[in-house]
Parts: C-alpha cells; sequence; structure tokens
C-alpha cells in the first residue's frame, strides 16, 4: 500500500461569471509548489432545469446534497482544464474527480486522455463515475437507466486501446478491429479511481478496473465504515481486490472563532489513514491571493507529512 498523500479540489466552476480563471490556475500552481500530492477538478457538460435528484441517492445523488451553482452555472471541461494545468505545474497528479466518461465516445476518450498524460508526464488519475443527471446523458443521445453498462463499456475500450499494441474490441453496440492507437500512456495505461456507494455494481467495476475508490454519499461520510463494507462485499462476491486505494475526506475542525484549527484537523489523520485511506482530501478556503493561499498550502502539507510520518 502507498504512504498517505494529500490531495484537494480546485474549483473549475462558479455560479457566475468570474471574468477570468487565474485563482484557479494559482491555487494548483501553488499546490504544485509547496507539496500537495493530487489535485482533482469536477465535471458536468449540461445541466437540466430539475436539479433535485443532486438529493436523491436512489438517481446518484446523495442526501441533502445541493448543486452548487444551478443550471447556469459555468463548468469548465475536466480534461481541457487539467491539461492547461498540467503545462503550468510539474509533479503534482491531475485527477478528474469524477468524469462523467460515459457522455464521451470511448475511443476519443482514450485518445484524450492518453495525449494528457504523456504531456503531463504521466501525472493522470482518471476518477469515474455515473453521475446523477438524466438531463446530460439525455443530451447525449444515451439512455440514463443504462449508465452503468456505458461506463463499464467506456472503460473496456479504454483499457484495450490503452494496452494493446493492436487493439480489438467487441461489445453492445460497438466493435473495431486491429486499430492502432498512439501514443500510449507514460505507464502503459491510466489508472482508474471507481466513484460510487458500496453496491454490487460499484464493487464488480472496481475490481476489474480500479486502482482506487472514491466513496460517495453514506459511504464517504462514513469512509471507515464504507471501508468495510467494500472489503466484505468483495469477499462475499469472490472479488479479490486487498490492494485499492481509497479517498476520505479529512474532518475540518474549527476554533472557537469559526478559524481553521490545522492542528486539530491533522489530528484526525491517523485514524483516516488507519481505516484504510490512502487519499487524504483536504477542503481548504484558499484565499484568492496566490501567497496567501500558498503559505495555508504549505503549512497543511508540513501538518500532514508529519501526522502520517512522511518526509516529503
Amino acid at each position: 500500500m502507498p504512504l498517505p498523500h494529500l490531495s484537494i479540489q480546485v474549483i473549475n466552476f462558479a455560479a457566475t461569471d468570474p471574468g477570468n480563471w487565474q485563482v484557479l490556475s494559482d491555487h494548483a500552481v501553488a499546490a504544485d509548489r509547496v507539496g500537495v500530492d493530487r489535485l482533482a477538478v469536477s465535471d458536468h457538460v449540461v445541466f437540466g432545469e430539475d436539479l433535485a435528484d443532486y438529493a436523491n441517492p436512489a438517481k446518484g445523488g446523495t442526501v441533502g446534497g445541493r448543486q452548487p451553482t444551478g443550471p447556469d452555472g459555468l463548468w469548465l471541461e475536466p480534461l481541457t482544464t487539467l491539461t492547461w494545468l498540467a503545462a503550468q505545474t510539474t509533479r503534482i497528479r491531475l485527477q478528474t474527480g469524477i468524469l462523467l466518461a460515459a457522455l464521451r465516445r470511448p475511443v476519443v476518450l482514450a485518445k484524450t486522455t492518453a495525449t494528457l498524460d504523456v504531456l503531463s508526464g504521466g501525472r493522470l488519475d482518471l476518477g469515474v463515475g455515473v453521475g446523477w443527471q438524466a438531463a446530460e446523458y439525455e443530451a447525449a443521445g444515451l439512455d440514463f437507466s443504462g449508465r452503468g453498462p456505458l461506463l463499464d463499456q467506456t472503460l473496456e475500450v479504454c483499457q484495450a486501446l490503452w494496452n494493446e499494441p493492436r487493439a480489438s474490441y467487441s461489445g453492445d453496440g460497438l466493435s473495431f478491429d486491429a486499430v492502432h492507437a498512439m501514443p500510449k500512456p507514460v505507464s502503459g495505461s491510466v489508472p482508474i479511481w471507481v466513484s460510487g456507494t458500496v453496491n454490487r455494481r460499484t464493487a464488480r467495476r472496481l475490481a476489474r478496473f480500479g486502482m482506487g475508490w472514491i466513496p460517495w454519499g453514506e459511504d464517504r461520510a462514513d469512509v471507515a465504515g464504507g471501508i468495510t463494507r467494500m472489503h466484505s462485499l468483495l469477499g462475499e462476491m469472490g472479488l479479490e481486490h486487498d490492494g485499492f486505494e481509497v479517498q476520505g475526506p479529512v474532518r475540518m475542525v474549527q476554533d472557537s472563532d469559526g478559524a481553521l484549527d490545522l492542528e486539530s484537523t491533522m489530528a484526525g489523520i491517523s485514524d483516516l489513514v488507519e481505516s484504510g485511506v490512502t487519499d487524504c482530501r483536504l477542503a481548504l478556503r484558499l484565499s484568492p491571493e496566490p501567497e496567501e493561499a500558498a503559505d495555508l498550502l504549505g503549512h497543511a502539507v508540513e501538518a500532514f507529512r508529519s501526522a502520517v510520518g512522511r518526509d516529503a
């Protein structure tokens, strides 16, 4: 199991037009400079006008959740955004958290992700999930009720094109034979992180494709319990996958004045790691001033490394 690492999400969306996206770039560059291990960006392609399903677990939402921008929010496409950020950073890993991968044609997604991985020096992590909004699938001409099999097919095709010098595929509504897709990802394949709750579909997808798991819903709120439940379900299904990584949220602690108590926040890291979390997601409110953001991130990295016994 790898050493625990620290990740953040940089915000590639806005409720209203910010004028420019320099703050997004500044936060990514600062995180790269001070030693944050991974940054993630999110994904939406379009919105319908009824966003209530964000709070409906039966549709893929989460209890009490609220879509953060409304239907006219501005959302930057994540792979394009990560390409922009890759050109401005040198070492930090770049993650889609998550990409609605089934909305993209699989052969084009395989090419796009391999290209980004190569141009970034092998720094891409592909976080994927099925999402919660039927309107996005309908706008792409896809059946929302079939989003799980669509995602599986997308990942099958990507792995075939990433891994095989002469790739062939035969599946539901899609087949090809003896095609060549170059360049390949730097390490031979792009690491896949599967998002979802503990259920048989997610477990099967994780065992088949996933280097890591991004818990969702109640399994994210209780990540230690979620990890236990996922291992139990994998065992029940006869799926061997003991080595998968897990993203888990760090519980943010505030002092009596409502400011971040970094020391108390980091005190909870050891229990998070002990439960099986390898990617500790820190939800910091970063200043739009680059040096202030870098200062807070730097202190967070230093405190995190001390908490988990890492030198660098």
